[in-house]
């Protein structure tokens, strides 16, 4: 009874007002372990033209395509700064590789590859989650890049699930950052959640 009397008098603005500030220390928190995170892996990012059958299904193979030349550009590659150097010399040689695919396929669209900061929200792939944030992307963007896009992480190289663990491991990632990617690290959901409020709503304001 009387803690119940303790927390009826006490004012709703201060429970608020501590209830906010928790969040916002915890998704600063959250936010400097994403910056360190997003400096060692470099996404993949390829948009579809549309959202039509054959776009998205084009968008694979595409995909697949450039998944294959950058596995042989970057193999045996450990250091991220090495690998953003290794990509961004041969981007030229990826949007060939896209092209091709595209022509090949029967279709005309144009294609762009650029390796750029970009913003993302919070993602899951094949076991492997990254928080929201803005990290490096080698990004792939067909007709109009208008349609659902496909992502995961190029470097390490855990597109393909056969390599994965061992891109993991030769990696520079750290061991507690290895298990924030596999999600073993339960602690992290909530942080990770106010993250990417926190996140969203920086990024909703730089675009307004």
């Amino acid at each position: 009874m009387r803690l119940t009397r303790v927390l009826r008098d006490v004012p709703w603005r201060r429970v608020l007002a501590l209830f906010v500030a928790c969040l916002v220390c915890t998704a600063l928190w959250a936010e400097a372990t994403q910056v360190r995170l997003a400096s060692q892996v470099i996404r993949l990012h390829v948009l579809a033209n549309s959202d039509s059958e054959e776009d998205q299904a084009l968008k694979l193979e595409v995909r697949d395509r450039v998944l294959e030349t950058t596995s042989a550009l970057l193999a045996g590659e450990t250091e991220p700064q090495a690998a953003a150097v290794l990509l961004d010399q041969h981007l030229d040689d990826i949007a060939q590789t896209a092209a091709q695919e595209i022509s090949s396929q029967g279709h005309d669209d144009r294609v762009e590859v650029r390796l750029e900061q970009t913003w993302f929200p919070t993602r899951q792939y094949q076991g492997i989650s990254l928080p929201a944030g803005n990290y490096l992307a080698l990004r792939v963007l067909i007709g109009a890049a208008e349609g659902h896009n496909w992502w995961c992480v190029v470097f390490p190289n855990l597109c393909l699930p056969a390599v994965s663990e061992r891109a993991l491991e030769a990696s520079t990632l750290t061991p507690g950052q290895i298990s924030l990617l596999q999600e073993e690290e339960t602690s992290y959901v909530f942080r990770f959640k106010a993250l990417e409020l926190w996140q969203s709503l920086k990024h909703r304001l730089m675009e307004g």
